[in-house]
């Protein structure tokens, strides 16, 4: 389901909140601007201290990416290396240029021109592990934001709650409505660093590495297609080594899916 976080995270602050609300809280008493702007604020500035602008000018970009991923269909992206291993051997590996466009992921599309232009396939293969190796830096960097945030967002809200206490002391002998007032905030503070860290900051990057992992392993099966293909495989074994990526479950379905269609 393409927006499986987003429900998952919907649904767990509804069940806090919902919970709070079950034992006769009320939602606008947790709702307090000082003790979010504490831990929102405070959360924000401190990633921002241990990154850079740029890294956290893509927040907005990584949530949405968290929550509604780009899938690409692993089975159809077989098939059509299948049906290219037919055509490459009939026709050869030059006319594939002619269906570049079919295509069914970009970086299939890189590979198939890089090995149409003629490269070895050692290089390729050492080109793609390059390519690899810079994407997983580039993604570790959006991950530990996240992971970072998650920590500082807990602490926050200790430093909310620090303050408040400082407050309700230095108000004592006044109205007591001030000091409901200072002791409310001290401890939402830190109930907001907690929930922001465990049901979105923390979450979130957890929800990149396993989007990362995925696109990692789609992108070693289009090398493994492609290499197959211009090495001349048969299309069997072509299908073979890019169904060894799918658990033994899919696998079985998909080849009675496939005989049944042929019969």
């Amino acid at each position: 389901m393409r927006f499986s976080s987003g429900i998952a995270l919907l649904f767990g602050f509804i069940a806090v909140f919902g919970a709070f609300v079950w034992e006769s809280g009320s939602l606008e008493s947790i709702f307090l601007g000082p003790a979010l702007l504490i831990v929102v604020g405070g959360t924000l500035a401190a990633g921002l201290a241990g990154t850079s602008v740029e890294v956290m000018a893509r927040m907005p970009k990584l949530i949405w990416i968290a929550l509604y991923p780009k899938r690409y269909d692993k089975l159809e992206i077989i098939d059509q290396f299948v049906e290219l291993s037919i055509f490459s051997r009939k026709e050869g590996i030059l006319a594939l240029e002619r269906r570049l466009e079919e295509l069914k992921h970009p970086y299939m599309k890189r590979l198939f021109t890089l090995m149409i232009d003629g490269i070895d396939p050692q290089e390729l293969q050492k080109l793609a592990e390059t390519e690899v190796g810079y994407m997983t830096e580039r993604h570790n960097v959006n991950i530990t934001l996240f992971q970072k945030l998650g920590g500082y967002s807990p602490t926050m809200g200790i430093i909310g709650t620090v303050m408040g206490l400082i407050a309700t002391l230095a108000s004592a002998g006044s109205d007591p409505t001030v000091l409901i007032r200072h002791i409310a905030t001290a401890f939402i503070a830190t109930m907001w660093g907690i929930i922001l860290a465990n049901l979105l900051w923390l979450p979130i990057g957890d929800k990149l590495r396993v989007l990362h992992l995925e696109e990692v392993e789609l992108m070693q099966m289009i090398l493994d297609g492609t290499l197959a293909i211009q090495l001349g495989e048969v299309p069997s074994v072509v299908r073979s080594k890019l169904l060894a990526s799918l658990p033994i479950a899919e696998q079985e379905k998909y080849l009675q899916e496939r005989a049944t269609k042929i019969v």
